[in-house]
């Protein structure tokens, strides 16, 4: 895991020394994401330069160092992630004639790249990985991601210079570009909590698209170019589904999920992994334990406030598996100190609150190992989100509802007083009370009256028209809104797992894992996402994934052969922080100042009064706006520190 950057000047006008600091600066400016070392390359001919920051996790010698020449001398690579499958690889390509200097992953695909081409090796490999690649040849660079964008990539275009870089902070070195804030991707952070891609926060800066390589050349145009597809998974996996018995795919799953996370346990430094005790981080854990002789080393973070804590159960299945388990409870102090650095550590703005206590815990692992695997990647796969099989047959059933009752009951559930719905909600019991049971029945009328196409869109927003609340924004719309992109899916809740892996997945999840754990220079690794099992997950027939009253069908009968049901079998709680009560709290005066209506007049970007209403509701305590005052806080923030004025 490292940080990777480059320059291109090319015209090639820029001198070897010039562009050489170009690239140490974007490098420095990474220096979280490879504190081990790190190096540049130049092809001052070619007025090119790459940057590498080094994680070392493979190969610790100097054999390892990048950027890496090929041994022929044609390919340079610059390189960010992991290759899971490089072992068996290497033979193949030792017996075509290539040398190897050491044993890492990179050397592995530089060598590939020389010697069966770009597409044909990336297609070949398991794993996640950001990848520069120069060719001294015909002077093209080609950029490539992941298929699942688990690895970041940016890059941007000024005038006659290429600049990229695993982070934004690290094109923002750049002396020759002024950072411009896109107000359409401000307003559509608003509406999801996070900038979609391929757009960023900066106006002419492009995330790049997942499975995909950029191949990019002197005076011509980039050339984007799927070699992974995840619409063409989910038709072939709909078009012919798993033919075998059920017990015949619990099978299947423990063996193919048992690799993925076998290989993920390479590594020459230490390594744990992250326990909550949920479903997908238990599996995880158990697949490493049946793996390995020795314990496995697990690592949770617990909160005092009820009903914000995981430890215990974490703490049980560790010890069922028996592993080295490692739990460490965190004050409110603690965690609100982490807020100050967001802006930093995500570069754009971005408000899953579980951005917290996602680095909190990947702070506490850093101090004892280098690697970490995470259960990510289970809920969207496998069906376990709430709004998946609690929806489910909501959907079924208003579907058949005629139009004119579903519109009737709308009505009827708009027309109860907002406030109303916070006493309905205490007359039910705790343990059965749904959070912000307003806002619930709202998006419930919005359903009743569209149907199930309406009903994604409603779940994934967050402020409604955000278009309006950023001044000269247009509507931010993307594939959520797009029926024809899902018109394939025929299943809703199926379709939303697809939404939720185009869109939330990389662009909320995996970018929230990598900030996070890459800021204080931990791997994270995702076995449930190795895309064999994405594969696998999309033969799965829609039932032995999320049904009514429970998700994850199948990933839990894999489970229940390592861990007992009643140590995991609770309801769905998500790995939060108390936002709400935080910011009636010791986050009060801090929001003030970021809310404050003077500077939001003068600033001239966000509406006041809307923002300013709900504050004023959240604090009197009539409503909880916890999550779209946070969209508002987290965007202050973050103009504060990178746009200041």
């Amino acid at each position: 895991m490292c940080g990777i950057a480059g320059i291109w000047d090319q015209r090639a006008k820029t001198g070897p020394d010039a562009l050489g600091y170009a690239a140490q600066r974007m490098a420095d400016a990474m220096l979280h994401r490879g504190p081990d070392a790190g190096d540049i390359w130049c092809d001052a001919e070619a007025g090119l330069a790459l940057s590498h920051r080094r994680l070392s996790i493979i190969d610790l010698s100097p054999a390892g160092a990048q950027p890496m020449v090929s041994s022929c001398g044609r390919f340079v690579i610059s390189f960010n992630g992991e290759v899971f499958n490089f072992a068996e690889l290497r033979p193949e390509l030792e017996a075509a004639g290539r040398r190897f200097r050491g044993h890492s992953d990179t050397e592995v695909i530089v060598e590939g790249c020389a010697q069966w081409g770009v597409e044909a090796t990336v297609k070949r490999l398991i794993g996640m990985f950001a990848v520069a690649l120069w060719d001294r040849q015909t002077r093209t660079l080609h950029l490539v991601r992941d298929r699942l964008g688990i690895k970041p990539l940016y890059w941007a275009q000024l005038g006659d210079t290429l600049i990229f870089g695993s982070e934004l902070k690290a094109l923002r070195t750049h002396a020759n570009w002024t950072p411009e804030l896109d107000r359409d991707a401000a307003a559509a952070f608003l509406r999801f909590q996070y900038i979609p891609g391929p757009g960023t926060i900066y106006r002419g800066v492009q995330k790049q698209p997942p499975g995909t390589i950029i191949a990019l050349r002197a005076g011509a145009a980039p050339k984007i170019t799927p070699y992974w597809s995840l619409e063409d998974v989910a038709r072939e996996g709909q078009a012919n589904r798993f033919s075998g018995s059920e017990d015949e795919a619990v099978d299947a799953l423990d063996a193919l999920l048992g690799d993925a996370v076998k290989r993920r346990m390479i590594a020459d430094v230490p390594l744990g992994a992250f326990l909550s005790g949920g479903i997908d981080s238990s599996t995880v854990v158990a697949l490493m334990q049946a793996n390995n002789a020795r314990k496995v080393r697990t690592f949770t973070i617990g909160f005092h406030e009820k009903g914000y804590n995981e430890a215990e159960h974490a703490k049980a299945v560790a010890a069922h598996l028996g592993t080295d388990h490692t739990e460490l409870y965190i004050s409110p102090e603690h965690a609100t100190s982490v807020i100050p650095l967001l802006p930093d550590m995500y570069d754009e703005p971005f408000s899953d609150a579980s951005q917290i206590p996602t680095f909190l815990v990947s702070e506490m692992t850093r101090k004892h190992v280098t690697v970490a695997l995470s259960g990510d990647g289970g809920d969207e796969l496998f069906g376990g989100y709430n709004k998946y099989f609690q929806m489910g047959r909501l959907l079924r059933t208003l579907d058949h509802l005629p139009v004119g009752l579903r519109r009737m009951a709308a009505a009827s559930l708009r027309g109860v007083p907002r406030g109303a719905w916070a006493a309905i909600a205490q007359a039910i019991p705790e343990s059965r009370r749904p959070a912000q049971l307003d806002d619930k029945m709202m998006k419930l009328a919005g359903v009743m009256e569209g149907g199930s196409d309406n009903f994604y869109q409603l779940v994934v927003t967050h402020w409604p028209h955000s278009e309006t609340m950023v001044a000269g924004a247009a509507r931010p719309l993307n594939i959520v809104d797009d029926r024809a992109a899902t018109a394939m899916i025929a299943n809703p809740v199926e379709r939303m797992q697809y939404l939720d892996t185009m869109t939330y997945l990389p662009e909320d999840i995996l970018t929230k894992v990598d900030r996070a754990s890459m800021a204080v220079s931990l791997e994270a690794r995702v076995p449930l996402l190795d895309h064999r099992v994405v594969a696998f997950s999309w033969s799965l027939p829609p039932q032995w994934k999320a049904r009514p009253g429970g998700g994850k069908y199948l990933l839990r009968r894999v489970l229940d052969r390592y861990v007992p049901r009643h140590l995991i079998e609770r309801p769905k709680m998500g790995f939060a922080v108390p936002i709400d009560s935080w910011l009636r709290g010791p986050l009060r005066d801090w929001a003030e100042d970021l809310l404050d209506e003077t500077r939001l007049k003068r600033e001239g970007v966000l509406e006041a009064a809307p923002i300013r209403e709900k504050w004023a509701e959240h604090l009197s305590g009539k409503r909880n706006w916890q999550y779209m005052l946070w969209d508002v806080l987290m965007f202050q923030a973050w103009k504060a520190r990178w746009l200041p004025g």
